[in-house]
């Protein structure tokens, strides 16, 4: 491109330069550049002496800049308007340009990439000093170009910036624009800023000196008069606070610690030296707002009382004994050591048991300030551990802004769906819990924005979860986990009783005299138009009944405003049925009768528990083994091993050594659009395939869960409490369970208990003893060897 050598100028990267242009073949390159792309190889000379610049006469790195505006003068020079655009190094001079110089230029940029860190101190350090400059006000610095240094986007473009408005040597500017490295730049570029400020420095003391023949009390009461006259003009009473002196009074009254009140000082300081308008006062005004606004000293006085607080929790909450008794011994602790740590409480349970709730009522019993936010889709460690002030917009994390929110240094904070926080490339929130959430190093909770450590240990911290296994286990050992299962169709009962049937008569405008709902039609309800561990489906079909029931009321009421008087409805078993149609669910179970290769298992989801029908056919074929049902792969290995179970215990059976090779078994598990998985269905889909076999039924009321291994031992299995209420909800009289998970009913509801029969079993031979119905077992000598027969599609496969 065209080259036009300048003298005693330095052109920088996005700074608008004007130049004037009076040698011949400097116009002719100004022409070709403006005529062609407008762009403009600027290069400085050595020796501004040379008239005729040369290939050697021209520095080596110089800055492609685009022509903004071309204005001819009467004595023959052109001024031209340029704008860098970036840093270029000439390669190679063009010998065929003739009437002016023209070279090949390739781009000079940073050789290694600068510390982002690194680069934003030295860029802050300079900055400071470029404004102590500018305060100055030093011959030839205008507020232009003040206020395109104020506003450089960037460390690299703040460099280029101040570079270009600071009144150097065009060799040292020369200098800036060759070095490769930005963080070169910027230190350099401080030290000349340093040298700047001394020299003017020197240069007013020396005018100082001139002008000592002015008296102290003259110049005290100019000034004092002066700052009268502003503080009237700008409307503030003598003796009226200025901004600063309100925030130092607001920081000695918040009662930090000294380490952080030491920095809100500082911070004050700077930005006392700050210009009013500019972009780094608001972001050090905002910082300072936050470290005063956080509760330092202000707590809440908790309520020690037992007994109130007991029946605090009993009024709010039906049920949930386990949890209600550790937040009394929590409490109690209190009570006798003034300085115990808040515990870390995970209440784990499927949607709807009253989790969040619950933690409303553990503030309310304590007299704490309660707080909640949402976990649930979290993937950004700076929304728990605050952003960078270098950001824009930068806040505090979640947790320092629930404190602010709070007002107290001990609030119950619910952090609700801990089990579903992800991570991505911009780090792992579940990390930065780990210490907020742990008690031996919550003391000193270092948040990213404040850069001061907080104290959490006088929180309460309560978190919720619907499942476990999501959640690092590294997290899971800093929190007490209680287990919420879900109600059976008692609790459920009460708890529509007391307390989601008056909710839903009073948001829908209705009394008690308007609507009752007896006892069995509530059951109905339960039982028939909800299948849920919690209660969040019974409260909506509760508030459909309200809804329609109010509608009538306001239909009698016609355009008046007041209420006639009526009879109360009483909802019955054809309301019930009027109101909230047909029933969704019914007691399959129930109506099953003994069916070959069938067998009712006990499965575990997020919502609670369910059961598994699962069936099982023979089919003629070629040793096919065939699973569907949308199964998971621990599922189909459980499988696999049930059937090699069954194949090695083969003439226990009565089987022939290879019945297997002219067979095809196809399990199946209904619902198929439904994922399953898990190793708990290790023994239902070994009574299946066995039954099948057999040609002998399985029994319907009977349940079961539990994995098998290759020798067909049972082994325990999780989720026991939720499995059991799926049962009785099922209709369910007899359950299966491993013998290891007989320490476990100690957690289900007597009430459940009393409704089954639950049998603690070791083995394949007990679990097809108890769930057929005849005995599979046949004498070993007894026909063994003989072929196979397959029979109407289950078949049997005897000996």
């Amino acid at each position: 491109m065209a080259l036009l050598p300048l003298r005693d100028v330095v052109v920088f990267p996005g700074m608008a330069t004007p130049l004037f242009v009076g040698r011949e073949k400097s116009v002719r390159a100004l022409d070709r550049a403006f005529e062609s792309s407008r762009l403009l190889m600027l290069a400085t000379q050595r020796d501004a002496r040379v008239n005729d610049p040369g290939e050697g006469d021209v520095a080596e790195v110089g800055c492609v800049s685009e022509i903004m505006q071309v204005l001819r003068l009467p004595d023959g020079t052109v001024k031209a308007l340029v704008e860098g655009v970036a840093r270029a190094r000439i390669v190679q001079f063009d010998p065929s340009a003739g009437d002016f110089l023209r070279a090949r230029v390739a781009p000079f940029g940073d050789a290694d990439a600068a510390d982002p860190v690194k680069a934003a101190g030295l860029a802050r350090a300079a900055g400071e000093l470029f404004a102590k400059y500018a305060r100055l006000g030093p011959a030839g610095l205008s507020r232009e170009m003040v206020h395109a240094v104020s506003g450089a986007a960037g460390p690299a473009v703040f460099a280029d910036a101040a570079a270009a408005a600071l009144t150097m040597a065009a060799a040292d500017k020369q200098k800036i624009l060759e070095m490769p490295g930005l963080e070169a730049r910027l230190e350099f570029l401080a030290a000349k800023l340093q040298e700047a400020i001394e020299v003017i420095g020197i240069e007013r003391r020396v005018r100082g000196r001139v002008k000592k023949q002015i008296e102290k009390s003259q110049r005290d009461y100019y000034l004092t008069e002066q700052m009268k006259a502003i503080q009237k003009e700008l409307g503030r009473a003598e003796g009226d606070k200025t901004e600063h002196e309100e925030l130092a009074g607001r920081i000695k009254a918040a009662g930090m610690p000294r380490e952080v009140e030491a920095k809100a000082n500082k911070e004050l300081a700077r930005l006392e030296q700050m210009p009013p308008l500019s972009a780094e006062g608001t972001v050090a005004r905002t910082y300072l707002d936050w470290l005063i606004e956080v509760p330092w000293q202000k707590r809440t006085r908790d309520k020690l009382d037992i007994g109130e607080a007991a029946r605090i929790l009993d009024e709010d909450h039906f049920g949930l004994d386990k949890v209600k008794e550790r937040i009394l011994e929590y409490l109690a602790v209190r009570k006798l050591v003034k300085t115990s740590k808040g515990p870390i409480l995970c209440f784990a349970g499927p949607p709807g048991v009253g989790k969040t709730s619950l933690g409303r009522s553990i503030a309310r019993a304590m007299g704490r300030q309660f707080v909640r936010f949402s976990l649930g889709g979290v993937r950004d460690e700076a929304e728990i551990r605050g952003h960078r002030r270098t950001y824009i917009g930068a806040l505090p994390g979640r947790i320092i802004q629930s404190m602010k929110r709070a007002g107290t240094k001990n609030p119950v904070i619910m952090l609700d769906e801990i089990d579903k926080v992800s991570s991505d490339y911009r780090g792992d929130p579940s990390a930065a819990l780990l210490e907020a959430l742990d008690p031996e190093q919550n003391t000193a909770f270092n948040d990213h924005y404040l850069e001061v450590d907080y104290d959490l240990s006088e929180a309460m911290f309560i978190t919720t979860a619907n499942v476990l296994h999501t959640i690092p286990r590294a997290l899971v050992d800093r929190m007490e986990v209680i287990e919420i299962p879900g109600y059976n169709d008692e609790e459920k009962e009460q708890i529509a009783r007391r307390f989601l049937l008056p909710r839903q008569l009073a948001a829908n405008g209705l009394t008690a005299r308007d609507a009752q709902l007896p006892g069995d039609q509530l059951r109905r309800v339960i039982r028939n138009y909800t299948r849920e561990s919690g209660v969040r489906s019974l409260e909506r079909a509760l508030g459909a009944i309200c809804r329609k029931l109010a509608r009538g009321v306001a239909g009698e009421m016609g355009s008046g405003k007041k209420r006639a008087r009526r009879r109360t409805v009483v909802v019955d078993g054809p309301k019930l049925a009027e109101l909230l149609g047909e029933i969704k669910f019914r007691d399959e179970a129930a109506e099953q009768r003994d069916a070959v290769g069938v067998a009712t298992g006990l499965g575990w989801t997020e919502t609670g528990g369910s059961i598994l029908k699962i069936e099982t056919i023979i089919l003629e074929g070629k040793t096919s083994f065939i699973l569907t049902g949308k199964l998971g792969e621990v599922m189909k290995e459980s499988a696999q091993a049930a059937l090699s179970y069954i194949r090695a215990r083969a003439r226990d059976f009565g089987l022939a050594p290879g019945f297997y090779r002219k067979l095809d078994i196809h399990t199946h598990i209904p619902e198929g659009a439904i994922p399953k998985d898990g190793p708990s269905a290790g023994i239902t889909l070994a009574t299946s395939i066995v039954s099948a076999l057999l040609n002998i039924p399985v029994r319907a009321d009977v349940a079961m869960t539990g994995e098998i291994t290759l020798r067909g031992h049972a082994l325990a299995v999780g989720g026991l409490n939720e499995k059991l209420l799926a049962a009785q909800r099922a209709g369910i009289k007899t359950v299966l369970i491993p013998r290891d998970n007989e320490r476990d009913l100690s957690e289900v509801a007597h009430s459940v208990r009393a409704r089954l029969t639950i049998t603690p079993v070791e083995n394949m031979d007990e679990v097809l003893r108890l769930a057929l119905a005849r005995s599979p077992w046949k004498r070993r000598g007894r026909a063994a060897g003989q072929a196979a027969g397959v029979a109407g599609g289950a078949g049997a496969a005897l000996s």
